[in-house]
C-alpha cells in the first residue's frame, strides 16, 4: 500500500479530477447556450422570411389597386370626353382608347384575383410555419432555462469540491504538493501506478531509482518518472 503522503495525494487527485470535470462542464455551458441562441435566431429569421412573402404579395396587390384606380379615372375621363365631342373621327378615336382601357383594367383585375389567391395560400403556409417555428423556439427557450439551472448547480458543486480539495491538501507535505502542482500544470493524472517497471502515465520504462522511490515507505521520498515527471506509487497487484 502507498505510504501516507501518496495516499493523501491520491485523495487530492481524486477530488481534483472532479474539480477539473466540473470546470470543463461549466466552460461548456456558454458554448451550449450560444448554440441554442443561434437556433432561436434561425427560427425567428425563418418566421420573418415566411411573413415577408405575405407582405410582398400584399404590397403587390396595393400597387395593382393603385393602377386600377388610375386606369378607371382615365376611363371615366375618356367617356366624358366622348360624350362631348361632335366629330365622328374624334368619337371613334376615344372609343378605341376606352376599349383599350377597359381591357387594361380587366387585365389588372385578373392579376389582382391571382394575387389575392396567392396571398391566401401564403397566409396558410405562414400560419403553419409560424406555429411549428414558435413551438421550436419554446423548446429552445426551455433548454436555456435548463442550462441556466445546470450552471448554478455545477457552480455550487464546484465550490464544494474546491473546499474538499483544500481540506485534502492540508495533511500533504509542502514538497509533495510542490511536485504535484508542477506536474498538474502540464499533464493529468499526476499520481499514477508503477506496473512491471513502467509508468502508468507515459507507459515507458523507469529507472531503478524511480522504482525504488515508488516502493519506499519514507514519506519524504517520492518516486518520480524519469520520462514524464509524474509521481509514481508501487502497484502490488
Amino acid at each position: 500500500m502507498p505510504h501516507a503522503v501518496l495516499v493523501q495525494l491520491l485523495i487530492v487527485q481524486e477530488r481534483d479530477t472532479r474539480r477539473r470535470q466540473l470546470e470543463q462542464q461549466i466552460a461548456a455551458v456558454p458554448v451550449d447556450r450560444a448554440a441554442v441562441e443561434k437556433s432561436i435566431a434561425t427560427e425567428k429569421a425563418a418566421i420573418e422570411t415566411a411573413r415577408t412573402e405575405v407582405k410582398e404579395l400584399e404590397t403587390k396587390k396595393k400597387l395593382l389597386e393603385t393602377e386600377i384606380g388610375s386606369a378607371e379615372t382615365l376611363l371615366g375621363k375618356y367617356r366624358t370626353q366622348q360624350m362631348a365631342v361632335k366629330k365622328n373621327d374624334e368619337y371613334h378615336a376615344l372609343g378605341t382608347q376606352i376599349e383599350t382601357m377597359v381591357k387594361q383594367i380587366s387585365g389588372f383585375e385578373e392579376q389582382e384575383l391571382g394575387i389575392m389567391y396567392n396571398i391566401d395560400e401564403a397566409k396558410v403556409r405562414f400560419a403553419k410555419a409560424e406555429a411549428t417555428l414558435k413551438a421550436n423556439i419554446t423548446g429552445h427557450e426551455k433548454k436555456l432555462t435548463v442550462l441556466t439551472e445546470r450552471l448554478v448547480n455545477l457552480q455550487a458543486e464546484l465550490n464544494e469540491v474546491k473546499a474538499a480539495v483544500a481540506v485534502a491538501r492540508e495533511p500533504a507535505t509542502p514538497y509533495a504538493l510542490k511536485v504535484y502542482d508542477r506536474v498538474a500544470g502540464r499533464q493529468w493524472p499526476v499520481v499514477v501506478p508503477l506496473r512491471g517497471g513502467k509508468c502508468g502515465g507515459c507507459h515507458l520504462k523507469v529507472s531503478s531509482e524511480a522504482e525504488s522511490g515508488s516502493r519506499s515507505a519514507d514519506p519524504a521520498q517520492l518516486g518520480i518518472c524519469d520520462q514524464c515527471g509524474r509521481i509514481l506509487y508501487w502497484d502490488f497487484a
